[in-house]
């Protein structure tokens, strides 16, 4: 099963473009109050097992890269394939925590919809911004998810573990992925992501920010083909 795993205060519409293009996909809708990297890979895993899957092509979107990243800690034998998008696995920076803790007090103290309007827009290449039929279906989602789920899932990423030496561990194929105008998760932190792992390819995708699915859904669907074709070791 390919199996789509979305990001911060993201759900399964993330996602919209490829589990139409893809038969028998699934999205992972929401982590509910999960406030763990490693709970989210539960609960994800939990998703599939449901379904009656068993072997998984995993992939990952920001967020979601880092629960893709402990799904397959936790279950090495069922990912088949990886895809680690506009993501990350660098430890926690010494400012992080503050700047993200800033961040969750902007909906504390003006509103989760103030929150979304500082957080969102940086995340979408500007030309993408000032469309509608791409912008106001993200920013409906992501006000969907509410303060709460921020805040969990802002826990889960200052307590993330450490991952790259895991990386060296990844054996099956692997798209390393991201946009070209991706500010939050550029191109030369996904270069060496993928200089890390053996069987990797790295794909860039041209006029594309962070939310890469809705942005460029032809040239994110057209990697991913060309992942699930990628031979094994």
């Amino acid at each position: 099963m390919l199996l789509f795993l979305p990001g911060l205060i993201c759900d399964a519409s993330m996602y919209a473009p490829q589990t139409a293009a893809f038969a028998g996909s699934h999205a992972v809708d929401s982590y509910g109050m999960a406030d763990s990297l490693q709970e989210m890979a539960r609960i994800a895993l939990a998703d599939v097992d449901r379904l009656g899957a068993d072997k998984l092509e995993v992939f990952g979107h920001s967020m979601g890269g880092r629960v893709a990243l402990e799904l397959y800690r936790m279950a090495p034998e069922r990912v088949s394939r990886l895809a680690l998008v506009s993501t990350g696995v660098h430890p926690l920076g010494e400012n992080e925590p503050a700047n993200r803790e800033a961040l969750k007090q902007v909906g504390h103290d003006n509103g989760y919809e103030a929150l979304v309007d500082q957080w969102l827009p940086p995340m979408v290449a500007e030309a993408n911004r000032a469309d509608p039929a791409i912008y106001q279906p993200m920013r409906d989602m992501c006000l969907g998810m509410g303060q709460e789920v921020f805040d969990a899932q802002i826990n889960a990423l200052v307590t993330r573990p450490e991952v790259e030496e895991l990386l060296g561990q990844i054996a099956c194929p692997t798209l390393v992925m991201t946009g070209e105008l991706d500010e939050w998760a550029p191109p030369a932190q996904h270069e060496g992501i993928a200089s890390r792992i053996a069987n990797s390819q790295l794909v860039v995708v041209p006029g594309a920010g962070h939310m890469i699915q809705l942005e460029a859904p032809e040239a994110v669907n057209e990697a991913i083909s060309r992942w699930l074709e990628m031979p094994a070791n």
